[in-house]
């Protein structure tokens, strides 16, 4: 079967930005230049050039040579309990804006997740997690009422829910993350300015103390063109080292 030159071109590109042949900032080879170098009309290397764009490998504008993009931000397994402390490791502006906190029955899955009867009450908020202003993750979280209760006391809006509860004595010790990819529903993209049916990074967390008490649920959705998960591991014979939330070294940090 043969493959369509629109094609041929997305892919020879591609390969380039992901090796780093082209890095990022760099300006693609103009049209002129690619017309030349696949033995192509203007139509099939435009047509490459949306596609690339839409996969957020480059950026377009209107009368500009489009460029290769800025590559997504890599946040390690390790740093899922701490969102800002890893932006700013990164040398970037961590932000967030709470949309909803509220105490009130979950719905069943949550509940079943949290470990609580479908009557009682839980901790439910709904924060977008930024990066340099951007909208880059949004948190869905769900706090057994003992633990959530404490955030009532705190701004949400200031930093690390963890840390802060870390701090309150919430024994936030082990996280168990499942990692999967998902459509973004009509929240997910009003809040994370993309498209309904856009595909989305999820990290679902359960996190629970050293005695396996659950004390949280997460259903967390990154933009993948904004961020994105690296997983470590080696080989060793040691015990695999628990998730374990960053303790605070000062009062008032931020997450």
């Amino acid at each position: 079967m043969r493959v369509p030159l629109h094609e041929l071109v997305r892919t020879s590109i591609r390969e380039r930005i992901l090796s780093g042949e082209l890095a990022a900032g760099a300006a693609l080879p103009s049209e002129a230049e690619l017309c030349a170098q696949f033995g192509a009309s203007r139509g099939p290397v435009r047509q490459a050039i949306s596609a690339l764009n839409a996969e957020g490998l480059i950026e377009t504008s209107q009368g500009k040579v489009p460029t290769v993009s800025r590559a997504p931000l890599a946040q390690s397994i390790d740093d899922f309990f701490s969102f800002s402390s890893w932006v700013r490791t990164i040398g970037r502006e961590p932000g967030q804006r709470t949309i909803e906190i509220a105490l009130r029955r979950p719905e069943k899955l949550v509940a079943a997740r949290l470990g609580i009867a479908a009557a009682e009450n839980a901790v439910e908020l709904l924060r977008v997690r930024f990066i340099d202003g951007q909208a880059a993750m949004l948190e869905r979280t769900a706090f057994v009422a003992s633990v959530g209760r404490f955030l009532f006391d705190f701004d949400t809006d200031s930093g690390s829910l963890f840390e802060y509860l870390i701090g309150r004595g919430v024994p936030l010790d082990r996280g168990e993350h499942v990692i999967d990819a998902v459509a973004a529903d009509e929240t997910d993209a009003d809040l994370l300015a993309v498209g309904v049916g856009t595909p989305l990074l999820r990290v679902r967390r359960l996190t629970s103390s050293n005695d396996g008490e659950v004390l949280e649920y997460s259903d967390d959705r990154y933009r993948p063109d904004r961020a994105e998960l690296i997983v470590h591991n080696t080989r060793s014979h040691a015990t695999q080292r628990p998730f374990v939330a960053r303790q605070i070294s000062q009062p008032g940090g931020t997450r």
